[in-house]
């Protein structure tokens, strides 16, 4: 049986509340038109901020962004850079934020309206609500959702270009992973979480040698600031590059077997509340500072092993005919009938069957939810009566109940992503320069 059960904002609280399906790497805006609206007299109603190839930054847009930054700047006590240099980190972003989507309408990517339901179901579920009574509960945060509907959707279409120019074209070898599993064996640092933030100054593909020279020497220079005391928040705000730099430069929290390759050399080294000197990427320079640190506890999982017969409904037998045929072989198997024997002979699930429908040890979610939440009420060696799950009709036999370290099991089970992972910030950020190297931006401040 298929197992089918695993189931920034536009404001500072809702990327708190909402923290689930913020996308860490983008700084989504509300969708805008591209073309001026005027008034009936003819007045323009919005200015340019920015023009970038074939589209506009709006004057508006950069107020309201500015706006809502401002606030959470605030709320999170970070001293405010100068007005001049918090505009000019704000429209950038917007900037990088409307070649994107650029890039994904040229590409004909969409988020129709069953993606993006299935979205907000997400994140309705992960807040304890309900579709239906999402659009009340961001009213109560004073969010519209119409708007939040809008920058979900965007969230969405530049997601799926990203994995489409950015992910996908990650490749992962076997001697990679080989290497990968060889490095980390016995590194204490895989079993242990780090809060993270970083600064970046930015260099591209065609930066001279001066300008390389000049970028080494600003990093230089902030962290030495850095050293003096001075706030590395305030600091990334001001001066990086990187796409997170509005909030701080904090990446989160981090495990150890997950951490970017360019961090994994030098996080490790670091104690809570140090920051490292410049490190030298494609990218630019990077200052690694470690917030936080948490040890990682081994990963107990509850699991159940357990055997099911399933029926299906046909043109001949409708479901009453197979609930009824179910309980029959119920009956028989309480009777002494052998329930291996009969799975092998009858049951309608290819997987199973031929191991006398043997389901095998499994942990939470494996499962759909009408399947484990019979499978979770029963005893063992008890048979539940005959229940449905989109799959057909099934009984099912609770066998045994274990606690199983799977901690080895799940890391080797990361390794790949973790590779992959560890690349996707570095190939983010060079993508995201090369699109705005390739572009045309005209800036009307």
């Amino acid at each position: 049986m298929a197992a089918a059960a695993h189931n920034h904002t536009l404001m500072h609280k809702i990327r708190n509340k909402f923290a689930g399906l913020v996308l860490a790497w983008l700084w989504t805006v509300p969708a805008h038109p591209q073309t001026l609206d005027l008034s009936d007299t003819g007045v323009l109603l919005d200015g340019i901020a920015a023009i970038v190839n074939d589209g506009v930054v709006l004057l508006s847009e950069l107020q309201e962004q500015s706006t809502l930054i401002i606030q959470r700047l605030r709320q999170e006590n970070t001293e405010l850079p100068p007005q001049d240099v918090l505009t000019a980190q704000i429209l950038e972003r917007l900037v990088i934020n409307e070649l994107q989507v650029q890039r994904a309408a040229m590409a004909g990517i969409t988020a129709p309206d069953s993606m993006l339901n299935r979205a907000l179901a997400d994140v309705a579920r992960r807040n304890g609500t309900t579709l239906s009574q999402l659009p009340q509960l961001l009213a109560a945060d004073g969010i519209d959702y119409n708007a939040y509907r809008r920058e979900m959707r965007q969230q969405l279409i530049v997601e799926q270009l990203r994995q489409r120019e950015v992910i996908s074209r990650i490749n992962v070898t076997p001697r990679e992973l080989e290497e990968y599993l060889e490095r980390e064996e016995g590194a204490a640092y895989r079993y242990m979480r780090y809060k993270i933030s970083h600064i970046l100054v930015s260099i591209s593909a065609a930066s001279t040698p001066e300008e390389i020279n000049q970028a080494e020497t600003e990093a230089r220079e902030l962290y030495e600031r850095i050293l003096d005391g001075e706030d590395f928040a305030q600091l990334a705000v001001a001066y990086s590059d990187a796409q997170n730099a509005l909030e701080g430069g904090s990446m989160g929290w981090r495990d150890g077997d997950s951490l970017p390759t360019l961090f994994a050399g030098v996080v490790p080294d670091l104690q809570a509340g140090e920051t490292s000197p410049p490190v030298r990427s494609a990218s630019g320079f990077h200052l690694i500072r470690v917030e936080d640190v948490q040890g990682n506890e081994r990963i107990m999982e509850n699991q159940v092993r357990a055997r099911h017969i399933l029926l299906k409904p046909n043109e001949i037998m409708d479901d009453a005919v197979i609930e009824q045929r179910l309980q029959e072989i119920r009956t028989d198997i309480i009777d002494g009938d052998d329930f291996g024997a009969i799975a092998k002979a009858v049951s309608e699930d290819p997987g199973s069957a031929v191991e006398g429908g043997d389901l095998g040890w499994s942990g939470p979610g494996s499962f759909v939810p009408e399947f484990e939440q019979v499978l979770n009420q029963l005893d063992v060696d008890e048979i539940s009566a005959p229940f449905r799950s989109p799959f057909g009709w099934h009984i099912v036999q609770l066998l045994e109940r274990r606690v199983h370290d799977t901690t080895d099991d799940v890391r080797q089970e990361r390794a790949i992503m973790a590779i992959r992972e560890s690349k996707l910030a570095e190939e983010t950020e060079l993508w995201i320069r090369q699109m705005r190297d390739e572009a045309f931006v005209e800036y009307r401040l």
